[in-house]
């Protein structure tokens, strides 16, 4: 049963304006829409409950992460319902969805038990050195205080409500303040449902998660600058990922802004494994390209591969690939109309070549494919910038120093990917220098597309894939996103942090 209100503080509350939601498929449905005041209520009760939650014990914490995890499977058939009716995705991509997000938190909850997270450490003091004693020092990872997450348009479970980042904050011992994302609030509203009852069960302070639904620009800019907000969360666009930014920079008391932006994933094809397997490869980033409609930030939008006759077998077999791909729902007409537009950019720009052209409307989406010059690719950075959707580009280069020209050009990725074979190895050698400045995570013969929850992954990259390139908002380092170091001097045992005792 959905409310239509914001979870604030485990009350259900209702506000003055209301907006209705567009679904692909299915009834539509009015939710409250989010106001200033609604945000500053979230978060004052999100700094109240800090003064318990950010000193409970890992335990404690790690309990509460997995009954979360329980309370959302519990209520799995009702997501899956709403969110394939919102998204139009089918239902084994939801429920594949809600497998990973339950995941994540049971991943979390498992890593704070282990405590390494903590990095612990302690200098014992020396009060017989010369020239001058050392105290005693010990230093320990502690929560920053409430965090402000943003839902994400592509990912309804996975990176909104009870995604990454607020598992994340929570296993950190940060309380949330969640914007919900207007393309899904109903998914939304029964994930809250379930952090909601995990709650009441675990007996947490109820400030410690809200969720306000919906709201303008205004709600938003509310958020990132409240004083009582520490750090935020943010997947999405470019656009609304830097205004964002900038308002934490520009704060009396500035605060980091993690925003994962995007990016277009290129991928480097080298001469012996194009003529080897040039067609495998081909079949292989047709079907990334058009994994969900293409709605991945991690969607492997270039193709890079010295011109010649390998690279017309390739864009011929990457062409065969596509062609029998049809229409796809998009998450929302927004998306869809940007999509659009992205293609219509690209078709326009000069020197760019139509391999597979289609007929694409409302909130459908069908593939298409484009080829240009390593010469005009580097003349026009708009090539450069990502067409959310599933649309690829093929970049052709005079030889490798053209490609090593096309690496070192491009913007901070999320992945760059090296296609090789062991004939190929000083080519890969030479490259591998240029595209560790540029991406967070390097595949050597994949796809991109697919993030996996681990310890090693790393989601994020240099500006403009994210904003702070030293973090991710994926795997179990991504907690650290939501910690600072603090050191304790000639500290009491009795007032000292649990851990460090």
């Amino acid at each position: 049963m959905l409310s239509g209100n914001h979870l604030i503080a485990g009350d259900w509350v209702a506000g003055e304006a209301t907006f209705a939601s567009e679904p692909a498929h299915g009834e539509a449905h009015d939710f409250s829409v989010g106001t200033p005041a609604h945000v500053d209520a979230a978060v004052t009760a999100a700094e109240e409950a800090f003064r318990t939650y950010g000193y409970s014990s890992r335990e404690e914490r790690a309990a509460f992460l997995e009954a979360i995890a329980d309370e959302i499977e519990a209520r799995g058939a009702e997501i899956t319902a709403i969110g394939t009716s919102e998204t139009g995705l089918p239902e084994a991509r939801l429920e594949g969805e809600r497998g990973r997000t339950t995941g994540q938190l049971r991943l979390f909850a498992s890593h704070i038990r282990k405590g390494d997270y903590l990095d612990r450490r302690h200098d014992k003091a020396l009060p017989e050195r010369q020239p001058l004693p050392r105290p005693d020092l010990r230093m320990i990872q502690r929560p920053v205080g409430p965090v402000a997450v943003f839902g994400a348009s592509n990912f309804p479970l996975a990176f909104s409500t009870a995604g990454g980042d607020t598992a994340a904050a929570l296993a950190a011992g940060c309380p949330v303040v969640v914007k919900g994302h207007s393309a899904h609030p109903g998914t939304g509203e029964i994930v809250a449902q379930a952090i909601s009852a995990a709650i009441k069960t675990c007996g947490v302070h109820p400030g410690v998660f809200s969720l306000v639904q919906g709201g303008t620009r205004e709600t938003g800019q509310a958020l990132v600058t409240h004083p009582l907000i520490r750090a935020v969360g943010f997947t999405g666009s470019l656009a609304g990922g830097r205004a964002l930014f900038d308002l934490c920079v520009a704060r009396a008391e500035p605060i980091p802004f993690f925003g994962e932006l995007g990016s277009v994933n290129p991928m480097f094809l080298m001469g012996n494994a194009v003529k080897a397997r040039g067609a495998e490869i081909a079949k292989g980033w047709a079907g990334s390209l058009t994994m969900g409609a293409g709605q991945f930030c991690t969607n492997p939008g270039i193709a890079v591969i010295v011109d010649g006759p390998d690279a017309d077998a390739f864009a011929n077999a990457a062409t065969e690939a596509l062609e029998p791909v049809g229409a796809q729902t998009m998450l929302t007409d927004g998306i869809a109309g940007a999509y659009r537009s992205g293609r219509d950019r690209v078709a326009a720009s000069a020197g760019v070549q139509e391999l597979l052209t289609s007929t694409c409307d409302l909130r459908n989406a069908t593939p298409y494919l484009y080829r240009v010059s390593g010469k005009d690719w580097l003349t026009n950075h708009a090539l450069g910038e990502e067409v959310f959707g599933p649309l690829g580009l093929i970049v052709t280069v005079a030889d490798f120093d053209e490609m090593l020209a096309i690496a070192r050009s491009l913007q901070g990725q999320l992945t760059c990917t090296i296609h090789m074979d062991a004939a190929d190895t000083e080519e890969g050698k030479a490259l591998m220098p240029v595209l560790e400045r540029k991406a967070g995570r390097l595949l050597a013969n994949g796809f991109p597309t697919g993030v996996e929850g681990c310890d090693a992954m790393v989601h994020g990259g240099p500006y403009p894939a994210s904003t702070n390139f030293g973090a991710t908002s994926v795997g179990t380092l991504s907690i650290r996103r939501f910690l600072r170091p603090v050191c304790y001097q000639n500290m009491p045992q009795y007032l000292l942090p649990e851990d460090l005792r």
